[in-house]
């Protein structure tokens, strides 16, 4: 944690700038959601600037500034930059966003980035968004990209609690980061309720159930990358605790902060798991039921090839009598069975002969 040391020691001197210096630069519109002073805990006022925000910071050195921002310009992070002597990486990283969660120490400023999460039960999927904390001596920035997270409840909680927010901007980055891990809760609840869908569906046969499962581990791809690195940025700040004299009471809340962030990433990991499970389980049965598919068409195929078998069968014993009785039925003079008396019973007797043969064949060979 920062130093809470005096103003002077690590900024610029404290001499009035000519006003057109502290001036905001002009912009289409102001991304600052809210700024406010705090002195021993309780607000003393809300700057509607950001120049107003450094002059009243300059006239109260024992205050603490809080300054939240959402998509600001690259002019208000550099007037930022300017004030609080904000390592350029740092603000290009705050500009750029698309972060990974991080922390880093630039000197007295701690650089934080963080990925909120929250559940859309409508679209039931999962929303990220974006946060970059500048703490200092006596300023804390919040740079937000997205929906998420909503930091005016943390403002709301802090001012309710003047004893905690008179422990200066740790403590503020320590509600904020309880903030972000407690809004993981309805997303790991939200999640766990899908995967308890999807595997109904799944041996249900849905067959929209694969790509659910897809975009879903997409999203636990996103979340993993969002909770991993917590834990050992907690860890990170909990091995300063001593260096930096944090108090004891920030200590207690970032540690429970830490064990929320364990647990959260251990479901996370285990989400991953299960959809990889299940993912194999419904590929073994689209697997099995093609292979039924398969079975019953081939069963099907050798039932129609059975049937084919008697109808030719059948058709062979009706054409033995067709082909005699067409011989016979040529009325050829010079034919000498025509005037034979035991002509008619040997065509008969020619036909059935021949019928029965080709009988006992086919029924030998099961086509019949």
């Amino acid at each position: 944690m920062p130093d809470r040391r005096p103003r002077a020691a690590w900024r610029r001197p404290q001499a009035e700038p000519p006003a057109t210096t502290v001036q905001e630069p002009p912009t289409e519109r102001s991304s600052v959601v809210q700024a406010s002073l705090y002195r021993d805990g309780l607000r003393v006022s809300s700057p509607a600037t950001l120049a107003d925000t450094f002059r009243q910071l300059r006239e109260h050195p024992d205050g603490m500034a809080w300054i939240g921002l959402h998509r600001p310009t690259e002019e208000e992070l550099h007037s930022l930059a300017a004030e609080f002597d904000l390592h350029e990486l740092a603000v290009e990283d705050a500009l750029e966003a698309h972060q990974r969660p991080k922390l880093e120490r630039y000197g007295d400023t701690l650089f934080v980035v963080l990925r909120a999460a929250r559940y859309l039960d409508a679209q039931e999927e999962v929303e990220f968004g974006e946060l970059h904390i500048f703490v200092g001596p006596d300023f804390l920035i919040t740079v937000r990209h997205g929906a998420a997270p909503d930091l005016s409840t943390v403002r709301h909680r802090m001012e309710k609690d003047p004893d905690l927010l008179a422990l200066g901007p740790e403590a503020v980055l320590y509600a904020i980061l309880d903030a972000v891990v407690d809004g993981y809760a309805p997303v790991v609840a939200g999640v766990q309720n899908d995967i308890d869908e999807i595997e109904t569906e799944v041996f249900g046969g849905d067959p929209a159930v694969s790509r659910r499962i897809y975009e879903l581990s997409r999203e636990m791809v996103e979340f993993q990358r969002a909770t991993r690195p917590l834990v050992g940025m907690l860890h990170g700040l909990m091995a300063g605790f001593a260096k930096y004299g944090t108090d004891e009471e920030l200590q207690r809340y970032l540690r429970d902060v830490a064990d929320h962030v364990t647990h959260t990433s251990e479901r996370v990991d285990g989400f991953r798991q299960a959809l990889t499970d299940i993912l194999t389980v419904n590929a073994t049965l689209v697997t099995q039921q093609q292979n039924a598919e398969m079975r019953a068409l081939a069963e099907a195929g050798f039932e129609q090839n059975e049937e084919i078998k008697k109808i030719s069968a059948w058709a062979a014993i009706l054409f033995a009598p067709t082909l005699v009785g067409t011989i016979y039925g040529m009325n050829f003079d010079s034919m000498p069975e025509l005037h034979w008396t035991g002509g008619y019973p040997f065509a008969i007797g020619l036909m059935g002969l021949v019928c029965t043969s080709l009988y006992v064949i086919f029924k030998r060979r099961d086509w019949l």
